[in-house]
């Protein structure tokens, strides 16, 4: 009973495997290679609890090479050896097949000790990390294997497991446990995808009853009591932290008030409140810029109020931010110009600055040419006049276009009655 409840009912076929349809459902390719029985080298990427293990541990046994386990987190170079030695034994004669949970704790000399066997295909290799694997892994491991991508379980798809963990759980104490309606739903929607949590939740319940009746009914408070608070994988190194990043810019820059507010309420729940604050100044002048500039001071202003408030109030000053610039007008001609302008310096156009551009508050500077030709243009009617700012070299460049919106259109009209004379 020391067992962890996902290890003993732990499926055997790929059938019984919850979630992850996109590759192992009926015709799916990796449902394919299994039955093919020609098992490429594999790097299964996903986060925990999605079934990487199971399905690792079910085309080890549909195969019939020499199954060998490693850990990265223990795994040594010393390990490695031992296992490629057995290739020339009897033991290794159909080949070896290596499960290495967690590759990415491995370091580059101990991946690359790896690379001779699985290229030859002594070694097949199969992977798993919760990590992206293109940040992760050495790209002559990547090259040599197939990534396949494993995602959060739906909990449809949970829900299939708690049922089927109940069934046992209730044979391994003699008793029926009986949930009320919704508590599987809610441990389901509970556990972010991840099944391992689910039923790791769902045992705790029904050891909590402590019971010795015959049928022990788990009720929807002590399923809200054990469910663990956050319903979603965060790690704030990790992938998950910069996808929800990723999606909520672009949904204000999409102008979805509802899908902005949504993953900020997906951020501070995870008592995250640096990174959206961090994120709103960076779309105030991004995504939004001189279609409303005053956007940017009001976004400064409620980053300001929300990091003296600190959490759970904070939500409130940033969730104005969030509201303000996803139905405030949009503009990208500030990020536009500037990277145009950065591309330019960086690819060497930067060029002499003219003459009469150059400091000139210092004896001597008349006589080096310096400021003698420059108009002042505060001296100019509307404060303008015509002269070359740029270097010879790029005098023609333009790196900003003015942007559709009512301000910026406004602006163009201003300049151009006035730059026209």
């Amino acid at each position: 009973m020391a067992t962890p409840l996902a290890d003993r009912i732990r499926p055997s076929a790929l059938e019984d495997v919850v979630g992850q349809k996109h590759i192992i459902g009926e015709g799916q390719f990796l449902s394919n290679i299994i039955q093919s029985g020609h098992i490429p080298n594999l790097i299964f990427y996903g986060p925990s609890g999605v079934g990487k293990t199971t399905v690792a541990r079910i085309i080890a046994a549909s195969t019939n090479k020499r199954l060998h386990k490693l850990n990265g987190t223990n795994a040594s170079i010393s390990d490695i050896k031992d296992i490629v030695k057995e290739i020339d034994t009897m033991f290794g004669y159909n080949g070896i097949l290596l499960y290495l949970d967690e590759i990415q704790y491995l370091n580059k000399k101990q991946q690359q000790s790896l690379l001779e066997y699985i290229e030859n295909g002594q070694i097949t290799l199969i992977a798993s990390t919760t990590e992206n694997p293109y940040f992760y892994i050495y790209n002559a491991i990547l090259s040599r294997c197939t990534v396949v991508e494993f995602k959060p379980v739906e909990p449809a798809e949970v829900e299939k497991a708690l049922v089927r963990s109940l069934d046992i759980l209730g044979k391994e104490y003699c008793c029926q446990f009986v949930p009320e309606d919704g508590v599987l739903s809610h441990i389901a929607r509970g556990c972010g995808g991840d099944v391992r949590k689910s039923l790791n939740t769902i045992e705790l319940c029904c050891l909590s009853l402590g019971s010795s009746e015959d049928t022990r009914i788990i009720t929807m408070d002590l399923a809200r009591k054990l469910t663990q608070k956050s319903s979603m994988k965060y790690d704030r190194d990790g992938d998950e932290h910069y996808d929800i990043l990723s999606a909520f810019q672009k949904s204000i820059r999409g102008s979805d008030p509802d899908a902005g507010l949504h993953y900020l309420a997906r951020l501070l729940e995870a008592g995250d409140l640096i990174s959206p604050c961090r994120r709103l100044l960076v779309i105030a002048s991004e995504d939004i810029g001189l279609a409303y500039p005053q956007a940017v001071s009001i976004v400064k202003a409620c980053v300001d109020n929300a990091m003296q408030l600190g959490l759970p109030e904070a939500r409130l000053p940033l969730a104005q931010a969030v509201l303000l610039l996803a139905t405030a007008p949009k503009s990208n001609s500030v990020i536009m110009s500037i990277d145009a302008a950065m591309n330019d310096v960086r690819a060497g156009n930067a060029g002499e600055i003219p003459e009469h551009l150059k400091d000139s508050h210092y004896g001597g500077a008349a006589k080096m040419g310096r400021g003698v030709e420059y108009q002042y243009a505060h001296l100019f009617p509307n404060h303008y006049v015509k002269q070359q700012y740029l270097p010879d070299s790029i005098k023609d460049r333009v790196y900003y276009e003015y942007g559709d919106n009512k301000n910026e259109q406004a602006a163009k009209k201003y300049w151009d009655n006035i730059k026209q004379d």
